[in-house]
């Protein structure tokens, strides 16, 4: 696997000269794999969004009941012929392309014990082997790539302000990409923080990349816009019209949501003021008016004494 992507970054580079080209061009192939699995994912995930308002239902109905709980959604899923891991799918396989990808540029960039770049996953006679091999720098668009954005704040600050200004373009990608997904979902149990931190998360994961060859940042900022194209191509695919699917599984989130809130309120029981209307009974007693226990006649005080014996 390390091979096959070392010879698709060689490929690309003996056609442009230029190593930002090469792993951008790189993303791109990949990007293009793995976009039907985003769209198949996507819908699988906006089924799954169009069946909780019955989900909320069933986990109210059974919440005692874990064992028939899942009984029945496992039942619920295979009557709408719905796989509830569908949107892991395109994570999945990109976390493998994560790793495969930082290992090769490392492996591009290895320094041997001349002190000058020895490459690995490539041979000898490949360009892009000879282009590095015995260089220091892996240098394109007035950066070295091989370099990390933090090591090149460290040497020179002024000098690691344009690695420094890449990542925050990243980080705003991000945030575009998703700004673009929250405004179509909403879930049902999460609150508004857990929505905001789920929407800057992204950003923290571009922090991230300050640790990362610069090689990488290329790499994820230009994933990073073709998902701003696909996440518009996914919003006029599927919220395009209003018999869409999209639509469809907004309403029932706002549903879910109507579920949700009104469980969470049948658990908490009547609230002070229903509680008020219910109980109505006065404790106090009115003023101005003897109690019950006044109008008794109160023992008198002292020792009893016995009547005398009757003559």
């Amino acid at each position: 696997m390390f091979d096959a992507a070392a010879w698709l970054v060689d490929l690309f580079f003996s056609l442009t000269h230029n190593y930002a080209l090469a792993i951008s061009l790189v993303a791109v192939v990949i990007m293009l794999l793995i976009t039907p699995l985003t769209l198949k994912s996507t819908k699988g995930m906006l089924e799954m969004q169009t069946l909780q308002p019955e989900m909320r239902r069933l986990q109210q109905q059974y919440k005692n009941d874990r064992q028939k709980l899942n009984e029945e959604m496992m039942k619920l899923y295979q009557e709408h012929k719905v796989n509830p891991l569908a949107s892991c799918l395109p994570l999945l396989a990109q976390m493998p392309i994560f790793i495969i990808m930082f290992r090769v540029l490392n492996g591009l960039t290895r320094v041997g014990s001349d002190g000058t770049f020895d490459p690995d996953y490539l041979g000898k006679t490949t360009e892009l082997y000879q282009a590095l091999d015995d260089k220091t720098e892996m240098l394109s668009i007035g950066l070295n790539f091989a370099e990390t954005p933090l090591e090149a704040l460290q040497d020179n600050f002024l000098r690691g302000l344009p690695y420094l200004a890449m990542v925050v373009a990243l980080a705003g990608l991000f945030l575009i990409q998703q700004k673009m997904i929250a405004s179509r979902t909403a879930s049902p149990t999460m609150s508004a923080t857990q929505a905001k931190v789920m929407q800057y998360l992204p950003v923290a994961f571009a922090a991230f990349q300050l640790f990362l060859p610069t090689g990488l940042v290329i790499y994820y900022a230009t994933q990073a816009v073709i998902r701003i194209l696909q996440q518009g191509y996914i919003t006029k695919r599927f919220y395009g019209s209003e018999h869409a699917i999209g639509r469809k599984a907004q309403e029932a989130s706002v549903k879910a949501r109507e579920i949700n809130e009104k469980a969470k309120k049948e658990d908490r029981g009547p609230g002070p003021k229903d509680k008020n209307q219910i109980v109505s009974k006065r404790i106090t007693p009115p003023k101005n008016k003897p109690t019950p226990s006044a109008n008794k006649p109160k023992p008198s005080g002292g020792r009893r004494h016995p009547k005398p014996p009757s003559r």
